[in-house]
């Protein structure tokens, strides 16, 4: 495996973790409400995976010059 191929599939990884960790915080919050941690645990690691989809549109827009 490629450095190029490893990064884009280390991207992806990143970002379908940050997807799902979010998914849990709202659904953890949702189910037990609580102080909020959840919520804002959860809005984060959803604006995380879409910072890292930019991030990742940008490096395969590069690679694909290199």
């Amino acid at each position: 495996m490629s450095l190029k191929q490893f990064h884009i599939f280390f991207i992806t990884l990143s970002i379908l973790l940050c997807f799902s960790f979010g998914v849990w915080g709202l659904r953890s919050y949702a189910e037990y409400g609580g102080g909020g941690t959840d919520l804002v645990l959860g809005l984060l690691a959803f604006i995380a995976g879409a910072v890292l989809i930019v991030y990742g549109v940008k490096v395969f827009q590069k690679l694909k010059t290199l």
